[in-house]
């Protein structure tokens, strides 16, 4: 085997990646040359391929992705002080004339799913339970310390625990106290539950639903229809304290709007129309169970995989995400649309730079513009606070190699393939057509896969490369390294290690198809992600405020 030490992304390309850390004076072939550094350069950055003067365009991917902020050296390090973001600025060509070859599938795979009514097909059959305004957050945690005893869904740290908590309050000292060993009780199978064709029950907490504008209660309840409508949804129970925003009339109106003749099991309950908190619990208690034992009579059914939805998500990216995972999620995204499937490509403050691409790419010349539109509105919401998609970048992403948020976006704009763009959707519209979607959401992870679910993602691939236990309500997400030093170090978060096309031992074609497999025994409940086995229940709705 092979190992490289450094990685040309694109013939284009005026830096080069280090895939390991590379002491200062290491001379590297290039061409029909060799470069020698003049500084160290860690594993994921880049270092300069020739000498730069300021203003020089330095392009990665092939794109622009900043300028030279100082005269930089050939074989020196590119970092924040010498590189600074810069981007091409796009423009919308008349017609559509992107080509594109898809893949070709020899058989497109099948999943056992949930069936409903409305033909839509899910990967989970949860129910939810949902406070319409944040007030009612303590009487969901109630409802759920009720409940979650008797449904085998909990997981709790039991063992050892009485005996801690017995010897701290006995005086023992902090090294006692740390030694003592806690054990994880992992929530019982199906077959142990009550109710077996359940996956999960769900209890949300948020800060929405009042303050704010009108607009704010409309724009979250039409998210929460969303979520009713996702077909990994089977029902929900819902709390109104009765005086708030998003009022239950509202919210009846906008499932009108967005789901007519919608016909899951739905229970609201109003607080200040009942005569005690005590009675208010309990009646939701009871309707919860009530609506469970309904969701409970469907079971798994064989469906084809173009069925599927994938969101497809990075956070805590480091610098191999683009190299490693979100290829092999582009790879998944194509699989998808040749299938006759759904993908989803989100994260808009992370595509700048490389609209041109994406704006090539809309079938729709009303989507191109549309697509334009939200990026550039979005762009002067952030300018006019004193901010801009430069700032995107996080410090965890700078300190693993993502110095500009162009970089950043070449390398996550990656995760949607190459198949030409069906439709763009703002924040809560539902993915209605086949083929791959972008959707307006922040770059913010928890409210980009809470918008995922929410226009009906049934199932989020999440790429990272530094790490996070990001998990949604509603649809499993599965996590995939970019890299196996962090799939070794955080096996109970991370599903799926690309690390080994940084290694050389695995293409990323090579990859998607074993991915797509892990895929499939998810989509089927044959197999939990981390997150759903550390009930990683992660929900934050969006204003369309600013949130990079």
């Amino acid at each position: 085997m092979t190992i490289h030490k450094t990685l040309l992304v694109h013939e284009q390309d005026n830096i080069m990646v280090a895939l390991q850390d590379l002491p200062k004076g290491s001379e590297l072939p290039f061409k029909a040359a060799y470069i020698k550094l003049v500084d160290d350069v860690p594993a994921k950055h880049k270092f300069a391929l020739r000498d730069f003067q300021i203003g020089d365009p330095v392009t990665m991917y092939g794109i622009l992705v900043g300028k030279a902020h100082q005269a930089i050296r050939k074989g020196e390090r590119i970092t924040t002080e010498n590189v600074k973001h810069a981007t091409q600025t796009p423009e919308i060509k008349p017609d559509f004339d992107y080509q594109w070859t898809s893949p070709k599938p020899e058989k497109v795979p099948t999943f056992m799913g949930y069936h409903r009514p409305d033909g839509k097909v899910g990967t989970r059959n949860n129910w939810l339970v949902v406070p319409l305004v944040f007030c009612e957050n303590r009487n969901i945690l109630a409802i759920k310390k009720a409940l979650e005893p008797h449904l085998g869904y909990d997981q709790q740290l039991t063992e050892g625990l009485e005996a801690m908590v017995n010897m701290a309050a006995q005086g023992a000292d902090a090294s006692q106290i740390l030694a003592q060993e806690v054990q994880v009780a992992k929530p019982q199978s199906a077959v142990d539950r009550p109710f077996a064709n359940v996956d999960g029950v769900r209890f949300l907490t948020h800060h929405a639903g009042c303050g704010g504008t009108r607009a704010d209660a409309r724009l979250f309840c039409q998210l929460l229809v969303g979520y009713l409508m996702n077909p990994n949804v089977g029902g929900a129970t819902l709390l109104s304290l009765g005086c708030q925003n998003a009022q239950v009339s509202m919210f009846r109106e906008v499932l009108e709007e967005m789901a007519p003749g919608f016909n899951k099991p739905l229970y609201i309950h109003e607080q200040q129309g009942s005569p005690s908190e005590e009675a208010f619990i309990a009646e939701a208690v009871k309707s919860t169970v009530l609506g469970l034992s309904q969701i409970n009579q469907i079971s798994r059914q064989p469906a084809s995989v173009d069925q599927l939805v994938i969101g497809m998500e990075c956070g805590g990216s480091d610098g191999f995400s683009g190299i490693s995972a979100n290829p092999v999620l582009g790879k998944i995204s194509d699989k998808m649309v040749a299938f006759g499937g759904s993908s989803i490509l989100a994260e808009f403050p992370e595509l700048n730079g490389v609209e041109q691409h994406l704006l090539d790419r809309c079938m729709d010349r009303k989507d191109a513009y549309r697509f334009q539109h939200l990026m550039m509105e979005y762009g002067e919401k952030a300018r006019a606070a004193g901010s801009g998609f430069e700032a995107n970048p996080s410090p965890g992403n700078i300190k693993d190699g993502l110095i500009t948020d162009a970089m950043k976006s070449a390398g996550a704009a990656k995760k949607g393939g190459g198949a030409p763009i069906s439709s763009v959707l703002d924040y809560t519209e539902q993915v209605v057509k086949k083929g791959l979607n972008l959707l307006f959401t922040p770059g913010n992870d928890v409210e980009s896969t809470t918008a995922l679910a929410g226009s009906g993602a049934t199932l989020i691939l999440f790429s990272t490369g530094l790490g996070t236990p990001t998990g949604n309500p509603a649809t499993p997400v599965i996590k995939v390294s970019s890299n196996s030093i962090l799939a070794k170090r955080m096996p109970d978060i991370i599903d799926f290690n690309a690390g080994g096309i940084i290694s050389g031992i695995q293409s990323v074609e090579e990859s998607a198809d074993v991915l797509m497999d892990h895929i499939i025994r998810v989509a089927s409940g044959e197999q939990l992600t981390c997150s759903e086995q550390l009930n990683q229940d992660d929900f934050i709705p969006w204003r369309k405020d600013l949130s990079l």
